[in-house]
Formats: structure tokens, sequence, C-alpha cells
């Protein structure tokens, strides 16, 4: 029995975005890569997201957003993380994300941007190379 404690995945579906398909195959990538994987399902509120990052422990909180509110969410989603102390945490996000929103997703501290058509093994491959 190994004592190396695996890395906690918190994906989450934000806001009224109702398409999950991409995001339950990325939830079954990152298991398979040996990932523990907490993942909420739809229609998540930021105030939501940042509970159960905290509530659950996750060394990354990941968003799947293809109806196009990724930044506006992203924005009200930085400062409950900040509060929550969740800063050192890997935070990613992945689905419809135009290449002109990646900056300032970036700005915002998602360090892992992942359009729709991102490679599997690069997510699971970002997360062991950034999580500390």
């Amino acid at each position: 029995m190994s004592d190396v404690r695996r890395i906690r995945v918190l994906l989450a579906k934000p806001g009224l975005d109702g398409h999950d398909q991409g995001a339950k195959v990325v939830v079954r990538a990152m298991m398979e890569a040996g990932f523990e994987v907490i993942y909420t399902g739809l229609r998540q509120s930021p105030e939501q997201v940042a509970r159960i990052a905290t509530e659950e422990d996750v060394d990354v909180v990941a968003l799947s957003s293809l109806a196009g509110s990724h930044l506006p969410y992203c924005r009200k989603l930085k400062p409950l993380l900040e509060s929550a102390g969740l800063t050192d945490k890997l935070w990613m996000i992945g689905g419809n994300l135009p290449a002109q929103d990646h900056d300032a997703l970036r700005d915002l501290g998602f360090a892992g941007i992942f359009p729709t058509g991102s490679r599997l093994d690069d997510i699971t491959t970002f997360i062991r190379e950034h999580v500390r």
C-alpha cells in the first residue's frame, strides 16, 4: 500500500453551461491518470465552487466552460478562491476559450488553459508538473 497522497482535482461546470460530455471525458482521463476527482455536475455558482474546493481540500480547481461566460465567471470566482486561501492551488480552465481571452484568464490566476480539442495527456501532464 502506497503512502503517496493522490492529487485531488475539483472539476466544476460553471454557470448556466448545460453541456458536460467533454467534462466527463476529462474526469475519466484524470481518474485513469491516478488523480482523485470531485466532479460537481452542472450549473455551479462561483460560491459553490469555492466552498467545495475548500471542503474537499483539493490541489486543483478546474473549470469546464462551453457557454462563453468564462471571463465574468472567473472574475467572480477569483476573489472567492483568494479569500478561501486557495491561491496556492493550481487553477485551470478548459472548453470553448477563444485565444483572445487566454491572457485575461492567465491574469486572473488560471495557469492551465485548455481549449476544446486539447489532448487529455497534455492536461494530466500539466497537472502533474504544476501541483505543489
